[in-house]
């Protein structure tokens, strides 16, 4: 018999057959990936939630526990912690050059060193306004202009450090939103 078909024919042929393949290999490549998409997207978007594990939560079915009181020859004496003292806590200083606003300030707390601030601000209008403030609550503040450029609400002035870092103590105990108190010291 005869080749119905020369050579170059068949080679034709066979690379007709290896791109029809290709492309076939091509599709079910797509479908593959595809599917491996779809079944990540449905497995992790899973939570796994389990109840917390507390000491302190308890199965209702579990009975609760009784506790004795103990008599006073068991009882051991319990040391409570010591409230933090502000005093122990750092203060925050600067030297700065300083002017007083008023001359009644002046006149009252110049041959004072240590100053206590409590505010800070670059317009004489607000310190006038937190002043007002600090007024209300009992303070008797005075407003300082230093040589940054800010306007620093004093609530009191010292000789000695010591009683101004005892104020400032004073005053975070008393007024825990001042806990940012500062002393400034004149240069």
């Amino acid at each position: 018999m005869e080749n119905l078909f020369s050579k170059s024919d068949k080679a034709y042929g066979f690379s007709i057959y290896l791109l029809y393949k290709t492309e076939n290999l091509i599709e079910m490549n797509r479908i593959f990936i595809f599917a491996i998409l779809v079944g990540l997207a449905f497995t992790a978007c899973k939570s796994k939630k389990e109840m917390a594990q507390s000491p302190y939560t308890t199965d209702p079915a579990t009975q609760p526990k009784v506790f004795t009181v103990p008599t006073a020859s068991t009882q051991e004496t319990v040391k409570k912690e010591e409230p933090k003292i502000a005093e122990k806590e750092p203060v925050a200083t600067r030297k700065e050059q300083i002017s007083f606003t008023s001359q009644v300030d002046k006149d009252q707390n110049e041959v004072n060193t240590f100053f206590v601030i409590i505010g800070s601000f670059s317009q004489l209008d607000n310190a006038k306004n937190y002043r007002e403030t600090l007024l209300n609550q009992g303070f008797t503040p005075i407003i300082l202009h230093s040589e940054t450029g800010y306007y620093r609400v004093c609530v009191n002035s010292y000789q000695a450090e010591s009683d101004a870092r005892t104020r400032i103590a004073q005053i975070r105990q008393s007024y825990p939103q001042y806990s940012d108190v500062w002393l400034l010291i004149k240069n």
